[in-house]
């Protein structure tokens, strides 16, 4: 009896130690695959010249678009190279069975939480510093900056030189890395070229943590990879940017069509001519009443009684927006060279709108439009854009579907539309762009109110995007798109098409465990990645 009884507990013993083993096992196994505790008590203890913080790092899983959020485990705020290379090679070292990411951080303006990493280390650029930012006059002119700092920065520094860079992005408070690892596309485009073509030097950290200076004559396959390349094969730490003589002034002008071919017609032709204006933008009107009204604050209408009796009720209009840069003194020379080009152009003629400014308040013109959003409470909401590059033979196709059907009656924000020639454009790096010498870029800047369910509400904005991206897949139009954000690697290798096998290459080359970049969603190191997806 007591034999019994005590085999009977001794196999109700035996069994609840291993039901505890399992579960300590499998407590144990688990707790390997979590970053958070493996980080503090391994890069925590690691010697910075910055600093790494584990607590309250929400702002590093928000970004512009304020769609996607992913939690990283730590921040990194770093004040020299070495401790960007020392963290990124350090992860490198702990081989393929970790999930640690990596993902280079600027001023916030991503807008799929492209850099952001599922509880990895998120770096925060804007605290890099070295080096300072350091100008020299010899020719070619050029300024050695952080990649952390920010353009608008650069500008105000380069002008107290009488310099400046060649190529701008609408928006100048964005990062040096972070517009050169896409590629930084403006007005200026046309002729000099995305801001990926105005770099003579990088210096890059790569994904096994080596610190490489790059260039058109010095690694070199390295230097083309990272222009353009979504951060997938190094943190961009400094740049080396080529700058022009400053102009001073700026003589900025907008005029109106009602017809499409005759609008694209007139930006193409300024595109290709010998002498043009320095800046040449356009955008979409739809359904805005009192457009003209909003526009006198800041322009003047060249014939203000014919404009003021323009009706632009219940049509689509295609604004150019052109500019000429100048010098005091040169005012009526310049004046005379913008007759002549606007002679050559088919403009609504009364729609013809003029204003003289500062080269500083032209290149930062949209900061003045964040101000007044910020003080309305508009700016920090969701921004679902969509930028295209749409090849020259689409673009009647693409207008008359997209402007005359699926935008008929609201665009949600600014539709940016103008030409560049791809002739200016370097042709090595991993920027995508569209199998034509001639496309457009053409982006959907929306914004989307909180909580709305109507026409302004984020999910009908997305709705509408995807409807924009299957008619030019169904058309086979040969659209790329910039700032992608695809789901899958099937997509990504359709967008780089013929590109791919280099791309990936370099990939495995520079980051062979797919440390950098995860937010991308285009090489995937951590399962629990891939199982979490976004949260909206």
């Amino acid at each position: 009896m007591k034999n019994s009884r005590f085999h009977r507990l001794h196999k109700q013993y035996t069994m609840i130690l291993r039901f505890l083993m399992v579960f300590l096992f499998s407590f144990t196994i688990s707790k390997k695959n979590l970053p958070i505790p493996i980080l503090r008590s391994s890069l925590a203890d690691m010697a910075f010249n910055g600093h790494l913080t584990f607590e309250k790092n929400e702002h590093a899983a928000k970004d512009f678009g304020d769609i996607y959020h992913f939690m990283p485990s730590a921040v990194l705020y770093p004040k020299s190279v070495s401790d960007v290379s020392s963290t990124i090679k350090y992860i490198f070292e702990m081989g393929a069975s970790s999930e640690l990411t990596v993902a280079a951080g600027g001023h916030g303006h991503s807008l799929a939480g492209q850099a952001q990493a599922y509880q990895g280390v998120v770096i925060n650029m804007g605290s890099l510093r070295e080096p300072e930012m350091s100008f020299h006059a010899e020719e070619p002119p050029y300024v050695d900056v952080s990649a952390g700092e920010l353009w608008v920065n650069i500008l105000h520094e380069s002008l107290k030189r009488g310099l400046a860079p060649k190529s701008w992005t609408d928006y100048l408070h964005l990062t040096v890395g972070g517009t050169l690892s896409n590629a930084g596309i403006s007005g200026q485009a046309f002729r000099h070229g995305p801001q990926i073509n105005n770099v003579y030097q990088l210096q890059v950290v790569t994904g096994k943590g080596d610190v490489v200076t790059c260039s058109e004559e010095q690694n070199t396959d390295l230097f083309y990879g990272v222009l353009g390349g979504l951060g997938q094969f190094g943190v961009i730490t400094w740049a080396r940017i080529a700058l022009e003589p400053a102009p001073k002034m700026v003589k900025w002008i907008r005029v109106l069509y009602t017809d499409f071919s005759i609008f694209s017609k007139d930006q193409e032709h300024l595109i290709c001519s010998e002498m043009s204006f320095d800046y040449i933008e356009g955008f979409v009107i739809i359904n805005r009443t009192g457009l003209l009204n909003n526009w006198r604050s800041s322009f003047n209408a060249k014939d203000p009684l014919q404009a003021s009796q323009f009706n632009s009720e219940g049509r689509i209009l295609y604004c150019l927006e052109v500019a000429k840069y100048f010098d005091p003194g040169k005012s009526d020379l310049v004046n005379q060279i913008i007759d002549t080009l606007l002679s050559e152009l088919n403009y609504i003629q009364c729609t013809l709108f003029l204003s003289e400014v500062s080269y500083v308040d032209f290149l930062d013109r949209v900061h003045v439009s964040e101000i007044k959003l910020r003080e309305k409470g508009l700016w920090e909401v969701p921004h679902p854009w969509l930028n295209l590059l749409i090849p020259r033979s689409g673009i009647h196709e693409f207008a008359q579907e997209v402007f005359g059907n699926i935008l008929a009656d609201t665009s949600n924000g600014p539709v940016l539309i103008y030409p560049v020639n791809k002739s200016r454009w370097r042709n090595r790096t991993s920027m995508v762009t569209p199998d034509e010498d001639v496309f457009y870029l053409v982006a959907f800047l929306s914004s989307a109110t909180p909580s709305s369910t109507g026409k302004d509400g984020l999910e009908h904005i997305l709705t509408r995007n995807r409807r924009i991206l299957r008619f030019c897949e169904a058309s086979r139009l040969g659209v790329k798109q910039y700032l992608a954000h695809y789901s899958t690697q099937k997509e990504w290798k359709a967008h780089f098409g013929t590109q791919w096998e280099v791309f990936s290459q370099r990939k495995s080359t520079y980051d062979p465990l797919a440390i950098l970049a995860p937010g991308q969603n285009i090489f995937q190191k951590a399962k629990a990645f891939r199982q979490e997806g976004p949260q909206r």
